[in-house]
């Protein structure tokens, strides 16, 4: 696999040249939405297939499929574009297999309203998904926002995990750090968040808990072991799994907090993964969205505590974009999704920029108003980025990858991935139903 920085000058024509592959097949698998308006210093993944199928007439994915005896669940994994169309065309060229390493874990966080063509695109990627539907309340009550079998029979269907992401925080991510402290430090409101939860998974289908811890630290630490220890027993004696996911402290320099033993917890739960949950505004100083150089600090510090297997690392999947000059409190980001963040750079003729420590790209563009022009910095990630932490995760034998979130699917994070790693996948596909 190569991932191509593009040049000034460069086309997508000169590029295919380059690397001996058909245009159409750099803007397919790298989704590409302005491939005739490249930007200096955006990415472009190469990933060379170890073999290939030239669909024939009257072939079907089945057919193809049994052919090489793999499942059509590997079929849409290697070719995305699949889940796109019903036809499949004489002559145009599938995909097979990648000559891919090591297996990891992938778990996809999504919201319960995300559209059902990017869900159903996403899961044959996904080990795990974490359904946002569920919220703990007061007095240990649990409340979901929609209906989600339909969510939940998708993931069965393409042999992925179900899991019930509970948290506190509201959809648009504001903390009620009351309600945790409630639920952790009172038996009576234990027993009935125990309860419901229990109940809920069983009505809904799920095979487990992504629970969100969000405020621990050194000194509520012990409510937390003792908390994590009864809801991993309580979960086992069901049969459900049990994951954590945590938001660890990160200091206003980009550091993070490195003074909690997650060892405890790390003996009652399946795996943890420490990530960082951002939303559509952020009123943080201009900092990358995520550090591939200070995570691995991090990494170090918690493997002192927790084994490897256990860990995955967590990819906010977004961008973005602060007016300058930052003032504390009062300037506040809005969010961008990855092509946005590349149109922008696209219209405004910047060249994208690109922070060797954190592994992450960003521009400055100026915006243009009637009594004045404001200066903007973009952050965001891009292909170097995911691959930057895939060889955290792979160098120090982590279990896997989460991704906040899946709401629009992401081309090149998923070539990425698919194209040199084995994805795990727990359960049996029944794609043929669907």
């Amino acid at each position: 696999m190569y991932i191509h920085v593009v040049q000034p000058s460069e086309t997508i024509d000169s590029i295919a040249a380059l690397y001996g592959v058909t245009i159409t097949s750099l803007i397919r698998s790298n989704g590409l939405v302005n491939p005739f308006s490249l930007v200096p210093g955006q990415t472009i993944v190469i990933a060379t297939p170890s073999m290939v199928h030239t669909v024939a007439e009257g072939e079907t994915l089945l057919s193809i499929a049994a052919a090489y005896n793999i499942t059509p669940l590997q079929l849409f994994r290697n070719n995305p574009f699949l889940s796109d169309s019903d036809t499949l065309y004489a002559g145009e060229t599938l995909i097979i297999s990648y000559e891919v390493g090591r297996e990891v874990t992938t778990n996809g966080f999504a919201y319960q309203y995300i559209n059902l063509d990017t869900l159903k695109k996403t899961l044959p990627f996904l080990t795990y998904l974490s359904i946002y539907n569920y919220v703990a309340t007061a007095e240990g009550n649990i409340s979901s926002y929609y209906d989600d079998s339909e969510i939940i029979a998708l993931a069965k269907a393409y042999g992925t995990i179900p899991l019930m992401l509970l948290t506190t925080l509201t959809t648009q991510g504001t903390p009620n750090p009351e309600i945790a402290y409630q639920i952790l430090n009172n038996e009576e409101y234990q027993t009935t968040f125990f309860a419901a939860m229990i109940r809920i998974l069983k009505e809904k289908g799920l095979y487990g808990i992504n629970i969100f811890y969000s405020y621990m630290t050194a000194d509520n630490k012990e409510s937390y072991d003792r908390f994590t220890e009864k809801l991993y027993r309580i979960l086992k004696q069901e049969g459900y799994l049990l994951l954590i996911t945590i938001n660890p402290i990160i200091e206003k320099s980009g550091l993070y907090q490195e003074d909690i033993d997650y060892s405890y917890i790390s003996q009652y739960c399946d795996s943890i993964t420490f990530l960082r949950l951002i939303w559509g505004t952020n009123k943080g100083p201009p900092i990358p969205v995520i550090s591939i150089g200070t995570l691995q600090q991090f990494v170090e510090y918690v493997l002192t505590t927790i084994p490897a297997s256990e860990i995955s690392l967590g990819l906010p999947v977004i961008g973005y974009s602060w007016e300058l000059p930052y003032q504390e409190g009062e300037t506040e980001a809005n969010s961008l999704t990855i092509n946005a963040a590349l149109t922008i750079a696209s219209d405004a003729g910047a060249t994208i920029q690109y922070d060797e420590i954190s592994q992450t790209p960003y521009f400055f563009y100026e915006e243009y108003r009637i009594t004045e022009s404001l200066q903007h910095i973009v952050r965001f990630i891009d292909a170097r980025t995911t691959n930057g932490l895939m060889n955290l995760i792979a160098g120090y034998g982590l279990l896997g990858i989460g991704i906040w979130n899946i709401m629009i699917f992401y081309d090149q994070l998923w070539l990425i991935i698919n194209s040199q790693y084995q994805i795990i996948k727990r359960m049996k596909d029944i794609l043929q139903d669907y």
